[in-house]
């Protein structure tokens, strides 16, 4: 059976997606067993009262997974990123406020400090966080922007031997819980988005506040706030990658985080096709459970398609991603497919519910508002779509396939 490891994948070469390997059928069971002991039973409440889930994000941190990515040496588990995308759908089938809030750590934080940062820095600001001990956040939106990363206008100015920042950035999740932050600002406004640098900011910092807890319509149960500074003063040595690489740093993180956040998708549309399919052979209508009806069938059918595909389609990010070979394409395709599964099939399963999907007895309406984020962060879909086609649009240009001739013309004319 092929397994998900070994030699590189051609862009356009098959693969045979028997099975996984034996280690991340290892991770996926655990994060399973953790979600359903640990994570369905909290999520309705943890929800309804806009309650950070502490005890179960610090077991998160002793199971491994809030650095999977990160070498042992640095604390963290040194997993692949396919068992990263695995464990973020278990953990969010459980509960996705949850997911997102290992996603961020993981993916937005832990993963540009592994990359970018210095062995110092890695010491400093990645050890501790790998473990779980800690958990960081991303600075990259602001209020006046959001898809347009390189238009940041927070400033970061030299002054003697420390940086001084000023700015606000907005829609920062793990804003309230962070230890640290990485913060994007313009450091030479006339380079553009090539004058935009990243930081590795403490949250205590003087001048480092916080705004209110966002009240969002899901992911209730984690943190959404401003980050605020006035004239809070890093050491040069905060700087993370070299002056004027903060765009490039932001884009590849996101890359990354866009497998995250198709997992995150994936588990919420999972959980909404579990519940709509065992109350689809519960409840009787005519004389028979609902699930014997042609047009209950046909969602059940509809939503395990949307699915399996943008899973394989996450799974093949992932794998390009662990073998070194570009995935941006593919994380794209993922992110968008997965998030807009979520929201069909979070969407049908309320449709097989009824009214009962329309109560928050049951939790088919919280994995209808969960979902809708999935399309917006990390990313738009309508951004997807832009990044999905100026790859094809690259990869076109470089092939330079010659179009086939219509009977009858000539070339030239």
């Amino acid at each position: 059976a092929a397994r998900l490891c070994g030699a590189p994948l051609a862009k356009r070469g098959m693969l045979t997606w028997n099975t996984l390997p034996e280690e991340v059928v290892m991770v996926r069971d655990m994060a399973r067993q953790f979600a359903e002991q640990e994570l369905f039973p909290i999520a309705g409440d943890a929800d309804a009262q806009h309650k950070y889930p502490r005890a179960q994000v610090e077991k998160l941190g002793e199971l491994g997974l809030m650095g999977m990515m990160v070498p042992e040496e640095y604390g963290g588990a040194g997993m692949s990123s396919l068992a990263y995308a695995v464990a973020m759908e278990e953990i969010s089938r459980g509960c996705a406020s949850t997911g997102v809030i290992m996603s961020a750590h993981n993916s937005l934080y832990c993963a540009p400090v592994e990359k970018y940062g210095t062995p110092e820095q890695k010491e400093e600001f990645l050890a501790e966080y790998a473990q779980g001990a800690k958990v960081g956040c991303f600075g990259l939106s602001e209020p006046g922007n959001g898809s347009d990363a390189g238009a940041a206008t927070t400033t970061a100015k030299e002054d003697g031997g420390d940086w001084v920042l000023n700015g606000t950035k907005a829609w920062i999740t793990n804003a309230h819980e962070a230890s640290c932050a990485i913060v994007f600002a313009t450091t030479d406004r006339s380079l553009k988005h090539k004058g935009v640098s990243a930081f590795i900011v403490p949250t205590d910092r003087p001048g480092f506040s916080l705004g209110a807890k966002e009240d969002k319509l899901g992911i209730r149960a984690s943190s959404t706030a401003n980050l605020i500074l006035e004239n809070v003063r890093v050491p040069k040595s905060a700087l993370l990658g070299k002056v004027g690489e903060g765009f490039k740093i932001a884009m590849t993180t996101l890359d990354g985080g866009r497998i995250g956040v198709a997992g995150q998708a994936l588990g919420i549309a999972q959980a909404s096709i579990d519940v709509a399919t065992r109350y689809s052979t519960e409840r009787e209508a005519f004389g028979a459970p609902i699930s014997t009806m042609y047009a209950i069938q046909l969602k059940l059918s509809k939503m395990a398609c949307a699915v399996e595909q943008a899973r394989l389609l996450n799974w093949r990010a992932a794998y390009l991603k662990d073998a070194g070979e570009d995935f941006t394409k593919e994380a794209a395709m993922a992110k968008l497919c997965a998030s807009e599964a979520a929201t069909m099939c979070s969407h049908q399963a309320i449709q097989v519910l009824g009214g009962m999907g329309f109560v928050s007895d049951m939790p088919a309406e919280r994995y209808y508002r969960d979902a809708r984020i999935t399309e917006i962060y990390e990313g738009t879909s309508e951004v997807q779509h832009l990044v999905i086609a100026g790859k094809m649009l690259k990869e076109a240009a470089k092939a330079v396939i010659p179009l086939p001739s219509a009977p009858g013309h000539k070339a030239g004319h």
